[in-house]
Order: structure tokens, then sequence, then C-alpha cells
């Protein structure tokens, strides 16, 4: 009876996974995520390398949650780490952004429609200061 049981289990976690990967998949194909990005940052010739790091992005960190990896690293390579996460995260926001027009729309439903850099620039403040709090008081 108990084989069944984790069978089940199995079953149902690989169901799960498989809607959740489809999901992001749609989301990220439907939107065009990356060739946004590769328009924002100007690395058309590029494509299949952001298309490769995302793949290969979530295998190895869904590698690292599955099996429960972790690793001691000083905080200079912490910093780095988080950094260059910073940044893809930064980017991929952007993209998709870029792609709904949030800001624009944004912008007219706050009555700011000349001052749409100054909207911006309190987005990238806030999420810069977010950061650094969460980083030196680790909240």
């Amino acid at each position: 009876m108990s084989i069944w049981i984790t069978v089940l289990q199995v079953l149902i976690g690989l169901g799960g996974g498989l809607a959740v990967g489809s999901g992001l998949v749609a989301f990220i194909t439907v939107l065009d995520i990356i060739p946004r990005l590769t328009q924002l940052t100007n690395a058309h010739r590029y494509i299949r390398a952001f298309e490769w790091s995302l793949v290969m992005g979530a295998l190895f960190f869904t590698l690292i949650d599955f099996f429960h990896w972790g690793a001691r690293l000083p905080l200079f390579v912490s910093s780095i780490y988080g950094i260059f996460a910073g940044i893809f995260v930064g980017t991929l926001a952007a993209g998709l952004t870029e792609v709904l027009n949030v800001f624009p729309i944004l912008a007219k439903r706050l009555h700011m429609d000349g001052k749409l850099l100054y909207l911006l620039m309190a987005v990238v403040f806030g999420k810069v200061t977010g950061s650094l709090l969460q980083w030196f008081l680790h909240l």
C-alpha cells in the first residue's frame, strides 16, 4: 500500500511541476520577454545565449532546491552573486514592463504624464533602498 502512495505523490509532484513550468514558458513566450530584453539591452546577437541562460538557470536552481544543496561562500563571492542576480531580475522586470507598457499607463492614471522619469526613478530608488535594507538588516 505504501508504494502506491509514493507513486501517487511522485505523479502529483511531476504533474504540478509540469503545470508550473508550462505556465512559466507560456508567460515568457506569449509576452516575448526574451526578445524585448535583448532589445532593451541592445544585444540582439546574443538572443540564444539569453534563452539558454534562462533555461539553464531554471534547471540549475531547481536542482539546488530539489536536492537541498548549500554553499558557504565568502561575503565577497555572495555579493558578486547578489549583484548579478539583481541585474537579472531587474532586466527581466524591465523587459516585462516594456511589454506591458505599465509605466505609461500608471503615469496617466496618476496624472503624471509629463513626469514619467520621476516615476521611474522613484521605483528604482525604492527597489534599491529595499534591497539594501534587506541585505544589511537581514529582514
